[in-house]
């Protein structure tokens, strides 16, 4: 193993002279990989925001609604709604041509990435009359996979929202009920939408690893018994079209020991996605500095003990130790950080916790700083026990800590993710069977 070198040592310029110049000069992306290849895990970042709109990650696209009134709009549904279909597809023309851009990924690539994680809606698929939901976002993503292939990065599809809502989360198109398992004509559109975007992915074979057949299904209002159902019925139905295509399932947020007896007789190729975050939870949100990196040990346990059954990858986690993101908790919602958002503590996590300055990069000390590098080095040790990892998000508006490309172009995200100066990481042992020696976890 090979201690390498301290922050103060990392030098920033040249990734921000690259961002101001372009690829000109700057080292050539790395080849492309595919899952469970044996040359290295997966690192990549989502591109959300883009196709299924997430008002905290581009809170310009709803400011006209703030302070409520009789037109709220918290969704992609309700934006629509209000809008009206055309007057919401002329502005989500502009968005989808403008919000991911070639140098976006070729800065991406350029970073030491090698996959993208792209979130897209049924909605891009299959569209009632009776829903207020636009079309026309396909074409930019089969330019976006172009560019991917350019690049040298491989892309999973995610079905990040299906009919009904799978989660009443507001990234799943529509905020609110969890209606997905009501009726099985939402059940036969999932199912739609998950064969054309097989077909997506069989035209892009070389580019598209992988299908997510359905983001983050919630445990709690749905039958599980019906995902799985899904799930079964999902892999036949795009393995009949892109038959080299990896499937991912999500955890529906079930620890790993819930997954343990789950086999399907002649499946191959299916990897589970759990995402993991620090923020949305009284247990993580109240943790000190050190205790969220210590707890990165603890998600190392669990990611490698399940991925010797199944491939495993960490398909969202973020810097972010507060939940202080402008909307991050849905639009016009406070934060519990703060207390400004009514939860379980009914305040703040302690007494004069603020969020000023919490996601502005500009406002961090340098022991905030080296904490956030220190963060994002435990982590990305962690979820490569496992198969990998998708950072949430590749940029955003407002909230650097949620930021890929800006953490990394700042020195608080290793480039490439090799280049880590606080854990002890060795690139000759083989990382299925990476050992943890940081100063958090001794195995």
């Amino acid at each position: 193993m090979k201690v390498l070198r301290a922050l103060g040592a990392v030098s920033v310029a040249p990734l921000l002279l690259f961002l101001a110049t372009g690829a000109a000069g700057s080292p050539a992306p790395a080849p492309r990989q595919r899952f469970g290849s044996s040359n290295g895990p997966i690192r990549g970042v989502n591109l959300g925001g883009l196709f299924v709109l997430e008002p905290w990650i581009t809170p310009s696209l709803f400011k006209q609604w703030e302070g409520g009134g009789d037109r709220r709009v918290v969704d992609e549904w309700t934006y629509c709604s209000a809008l009206g279909k055309d007057e919401c597809r002329a502005r989500l023309t502009k968005h989808w041509g403008s919000w991911v851009t070639e140098s976006d990924i070729r800065t991406l690539a350029w970073l030491g990435l090698n996959h993208i994680r792209i979130p897209i809606g049924y909605w891009a698929f299959t569209v009632k009359d009776d829903e207020p939901y636009v079309q026309g976002q396909l074409p930019f993503l089969e330019t976006i996979l172009g560019w991917a292939k350019k690049h040298n990065l491989n892309a999973i599809l995610d079905l990040h929202g299906v009919p009904g809502s799978q989660n009443g989360f507001d990234n799943s198109g529509k905020f609110g009920r969890i209606g997905w398992q009501t009726s099985q004509e939402n059940i036969d559109r999932s199912l739609q939408a998950v064969e054309a975007i097989a077909a997506v992915a069989a035209r892009h074979a070389d580019t598209v690893d992988a299908i997510e057949i359905v983001n983050e299904p919630a445990n709690w209002g749905l039958s599980m018994d019906g995902v799985l159902d899904f799930y079964k019925a999902a892999y036949q139905r795009f393995r009949a079209i892109a038959p080299g295509t990896i499937m991912v399932i999500h955890d529906a947020f079930l620890p790993p020991t819930e997954w343990e007896r789950f086999n399907v007789a002649g499946w191959e190729n299916v990897i589970l996605d759990t995402h993991n975050y620090h923020v949305f939870v009284k247990d993580r949100l109240t943790m000190s500095r050190d205790d969220h990196l210590a707890a990165t040990c603890q998600d190392a346990a669990s990611v490698r003990r399940f991925n010797t059954h199944l491939w495993t990858i960490t398909g969202e986690w973020s810097l972010a130790v507060t939940d202080c993101a402008r909307w991050l908790n849905g639009f016009g919602k406070g934060a519990r950080w703060d207390g400004s958002l009514d939860w379980e503590m009914h305040g703040p996590v302690y007494p004069g916790a603020t969020c000023a300055g919490q996601s502005n990069i500009t406002a961090w000390d340098q022991k905030t700083r080296i904490f956030f590098r220190q963060f994002a080095e435990a982590q990305m040790d962690a979820y490569e026990a496992g198969s990998g990892w998708f950072f949430w998000n590749f940029r955003t508006e407002d909230a650097d800590d949620w930021n890929y490309i800006k953490l990394a172009t700042h020195g608080l995200i290793p480039v490439p993710p090799s280049n880590r100066v606080y854990s002890r990481y060795s690139l000759a042992t083989n990382w299925w069977d990476i050992q943890l020696k940081s100063q958090w976890c001794h195995e």
